[in-house]
């Protein structure tokens, strides 16, 4: 009988033990905010979680490594824009000394300005840095093995090495002009140093495009070929691989015997682009930005070299009417050089940009979607901890009157 009384207080206490840690769970989760405190809460949950919580790590952690890249570029484009605005000083000099109203003591002072100018393109070259990193000296440019320049003049289609001179035409098909007496003048720069060949035209109508090629050819800077394989170019390669050999600004100009300028024919025969650029042995410099949470996910950036020597700018010559206005082809080329860097690192920026918000959305969606599996649904919560508390304390008087229950049999013995 008293065994048997007993069972319900038993009961009782058992219940309350489990209301008491219902009551006990619901509080941790409301203390912790966390719906998972433990693998035991949830085990599939956690490791969902928790591979969750990597990736949104990884995109918070990516979002800055895009701002730090971002930061070097705006470094690099920065340190570019000066050299822009130094190159354009040094062009509005070179035209300022190719007019012959200068003197002898003019040119010299304005040669003066423009060593300077170099010089500071070169020193703004080699030591614009970001971290400590050099950014435009060549140390983050892409692996490039040595290379010698070639630069080529695409003539009209029916050009060919048997072509009289007094027959070249230009890319509409129109003669260019070129008569016996003519002169044909042709002006470069090599590392700073314009070069110069002339020939004179002593017949027409029996000299053809291979006598301006052999006059070019074998000079002590620059060698030239006809290409056989295509009879309406001219190649022109430099004599020696690398930056410091390159051919700058290469120009043709052709003259009368009275000395005046012929522009069809100056015009058609200058007009040459580069087909090979100059190159340095380098090894692989270039950058790789992290711009996600997991490997492989980056983006490469490989930076120019742009300093003065390998722009060609450096120790440029005005002293004459003829190094000025080879000065002003060779700061074209510079000034297109830099602008397509600074191209190229706008349009990097532009996309690290756009990187950026990306990764911010993504890790905020996926930050909401790990939330719904590791954090506690508050409201539901209280309401679990009010319940196991009014079960708790009903189970606490339940137990009390239970234990009341073997006090009759002790009065009938009594």
């Amino acid at each position: 009988m008293i065994i048997n009384n007993n069972i319900p207080a038993l009961n009782t206490y058992r219940q309350m033990g489990v209301n008491n840690n219902a009551g006990a769970k619901a509080m941790e989760k409301l203390s912790s905010g966390l719906r998972i405190n433990r693998a035991g809460d949830d085990a599939a949950g956690l490791a969902i979680s928790e591979k969750m919580r990597a990736q949104v790590r990884g995109l918070d952690q990516a979002s800055r490594n895009g701002q730090d890249g971002i930061s070097l570029i705006q470094t690099a484009e920065g340190a570019l824009n000066e050299t822009h605005s130094i190159l354009q000083r040094m062009r509005e000099l070179a035209v300022q000394a190719s007019n012959d109203t200068n003197t002898l003591e003019d040119r010299s002072n304005i040669q003066d300005e423009i060593n300077q100018l170099g010089n500071e393109i070169q020193r703004i070259g080699e030591q614009t840095e970001f971290n400590t990193k050099k950014l435009i000296n060549g140390d983050v440019s892409s692996a490039s093995t040595a290379a010698a320049h070639v630069t080529a003049n695409d003539l009209h289609s029916t050009m060919g090495t048997a072509t009289k001179l007094d027959g070249l035409v230009d890319s509409n098909g129109n003669n260019v002009g070129i008569a016996t007496g003519d002169t044909i003048t042709a002006t470069w720069s090599v590392n700073g140093t314009q070069q110069t060949v002339t020939l004179n035209v002593t017949d027409a109508t029996t000299q053809d495009l291979g006598a301006l090629v052999t006059a070019l050819d074998g000079n002590a800077t620059i060698g030239a070929a006809f290409d056989g394989t295509d009879t309406s170019q001219i190649n022109l390669t430099a004599a020696s691989t690398g930056t410091t050999n390159q051919i700058n600004g290469f120009s043709i100009e052709v003259k009368s015997a009275t000395g005046v300028r012929k522009e069809a024919a100056s015009n058609t025969l200058s007009g040459f682009n580069t087909t090979t650029a100059a190159a340095d042995t380098r090894a692989d410099g270039s950058l790789e930005f992290q711009i996600g949470s997991n490997q492989g996910q980056t983006l490469n950036l490989s930076i120019s070299d742009m300093r003065a020597d390998t722009l060609g700018v450096r120790n440029l010559q005005v002293g004459t009417q003829s190094q000025a206005s080879t000065a002003i082809s060779v700061l074209d080329e510079a000034i297109s050089k830099v602008s397509e860097e600074r191209s190229k690192l706008g349009a990097n920026q532009n996309r690290l940009e756009h990187t950026i918000s990306n990764l911010n959305t993504s890790a905020e969606n996926l930050q909401a979607a790990e939330s719904r599996i590791r954090d506690v649904d508050m409201a539901k919560e209280v309401m679990e901890m009010t319940r196991a508390n009014i079960l708790g304390q009903a189970s606490q008087a339940m137990l009390a009157q239970a234990n009341q229950k073997p006090q009759s049999v002790l009065q009938l013995l009594g």
